[in-house]
């Protein structure tokens, strides 16, 4: 399967909302969706590190960075780190940096850009809060699918068993 939201959009108009912001795609697997953890800082990766660090078997990390260019929440590091505990892909309103090794990683990870300079590190920031991206609320226990084509939401998980 090369395409997930097409077909989902197709079944469930109704249950899912687009995020509709310019989303780039890093990491080897394109198609990614699970349960959501929420994370909103700024300029600080702490939480994101503490957070990935822990079990994520079948969730997805979505990070509230503010939109900020200025420094990157999501290194090479911090990426593995989620890949050893089984997280489903990192979707983060901000940058990342590592651009090209989180590339040869088996994990989804959305970013709006890249910035090579790393975040503070002053434990700022709150997990598993209501945010809001583009205008979309996502609270922990949604659920976020997401491939080349985007990122949509939902309030609980969808059958995927027509997708071929």
């Amino acid at each position: 399967m090369l395409d997930l939201l097409p077909d989902l959009f197709d079944q469930y108009s109704d249950q899912l909302t687009l995020i509709p912001l310019n989303w780039q795609s890093f990491g080897s697997k394109t198609i990614f969706h699970g349960e959501v953890v929420t994370i909103s800082c700024f300029e600080d990766n702490s939480k994101v590190k503490q957070t990935l660090a822990t079990p994520g078997l079948g969730k997805v990390l979505v990070v509230d960075g503010q939109g900020s260019m200025a420094r990157a929440l999501l290194g090479d590091m911090i990426a593995q780190s989620a890949i050893d505990n089984q997280w489903q892909g990192i979707i983060i309103k901000g940058c990342i940096r590592d651009a090209g090794t989180i590339n040869s990683f088996d994990i989804g990870v959305k970013a709006l850009g890249t910035n090579p300079i790393k975040t503070r590190k002053l434990d700022q920031g709150e997990v598993n809060i209501d945010i809001n991206l583009a205008d979309v609320e996502i609270k922990p226990g949604m659920y976020i699918y997401a491939d080349l084509n985007g990122i949509a939401i939902s309030e609980t998980a969808l059958d995927m068993s027509f997708i071929d």
